[in-house]
């Protein structure tokens, strides 16, 4: 289990580091970033709404859906924890996404930082660890 939830979790992360990459390096060798359209002042604030939604909230609506569906339940099946898992990290990874669309258009620091706040909050706790998943394991009684 621990190994497919970490092979998701780089799946859906290697894409973000090379496109902070990409575009760093595209903006040291311009110097220039790509400059937001006019008209998109709403951008900034979407963007860092959409990064802490996906990076915290969602991430605990769908665990609150989760535990309310299996809350009469004596224990659940691995694989059910497993499909929960992805889903989670699924949903927790679009934070990194919004993120470097901040980076890429330059959006104004505040709403930039706080995207990468709940980027790395979610690259940070939903990292599919032993420790986590033992945990998981241990609460939901998966056998």
């Amino acid at each position: 289990m621990e190994a497919r939830l970490k092979r998701l979790y780089f799946i859906l992360l290697t894409p973000v580091i090379a496109g902070f990459f990409v575009t760093y390096i595209i903006k040291i060798f311009t110097r220039t970033g790509v400059a937001t359209p006019s008209g998109m002042s709403l951008m900034a604030p979407v963007l860092f709404v959409l990064a802490i939604s996906f990076g915290v909230a969602f991430p605990i609506l769908w665990r609150t859906i989760f535990v309310n569906k299996n809350r009469n339940r004596k224990e659940i099946t691995e694989s059910e924890l497993l499909r929960f898992e992805q889903i989670t990290l699924c949903i927790a990874m679009v934070a990194p996404y919004a993120s470097l669309i901040a980076f890429l258009f330059d959006i104004p620091q505040f709403h930039f930082y706080g995207t990468v706040l709940a980027s790395l909050y979610a690259v940070y706790y939903f990292y599919p660890s032993q420790k986590r998943i033992t945990y998981e394991k241990r609460i939901f009684r998966a056998k």
